[in-house]
């Protein structure tokens, strides 16, 4: 049985996939979450099917962020992650930017502030990314980012001009029809993405 007092350490995380099941991944890696006995799964977002950013030639992918509260500390939590995507078929040989089966960051850590080569908490781009601060807005739109001073609602509001593509995945019926799309980069592509999505 787990102690709820032991879980004192407040960790949002994102989740994302673009390869194979990309919904079901996402579902998996945060079940696995739960499974590990360090960790518990206090809310998560909704789902949204996304363009990529950086590296633009691949599949769109699923994405969604969790409020967690852990036992962990953050460097062991960052380890737990990374084996969670490593079980779930990622490899380290991946593409920076690239398409992984699983990807897991660390968004905030309590209100911590860490930076170093291998963690740095609050996430770096973090506030450039819709497809975290969409998510991230579902669950604490009114959470202050401990080093820009600003909460997510207000990131959210100063990158919402940019074009890029965050499309709600809304019912159960349409997180299993939106599956089908291949990479739709395309106008037309887009337009059937709306059509099964909304």
């Amino acid at each position: 049985m787990k102690h709820l007092s032991n879980f004192t350490n407040t960790a949002y995380i994102s989740v994302g996939s673009n390869m194979g099941d990309r919904l079901n991944n996402c579902a998996t890696g945060i079940r696995m979450l739960e499974e590990t006995g360090d960790i518990l799964v206090e809310r998560v977002s909704d789902f949204y099917l996304t363009e990529p950013l950086e590296l633009i030639d691949q599949e769109w992918f699923v994405n969604a962020a969790v409020k967690t509260s852990t036992r962990l500390a953050p460097f062991d939590l960052l380890i737990l992650l990374k084996s969670i995507e490593s079980n779930m078929g990622r490899k380290t040989t991946d593409v920076r930017f690239g398409p992984r089966v699983l990807d897991f960051d660390i968004i905030f850590y309590n209100a911590e502030t860490i930076d170093t080569p291998q963690l740095v908490v609050p996430h770096p781009r973090m506030h450039y990314r819709e497809f975290v601060l969409r998510p991230m807005c579902d669950l604490c739109p009114g959470l202050v980012h401990p080093v820009i001073n600003k909460n997510i609602a207000q990131l959210m509001h100063e990158i919402s001009d940019t074009g890029h593509q965050c499309i709600k995945i809304k019912t159960k019926a349409q997180r299993e029809s939106f599956s089908v799309l291949q990479n739709p980069h395309t106008a037309g592509q887009e337009e059937i993405a709306n059509e099964v999505l909304y």
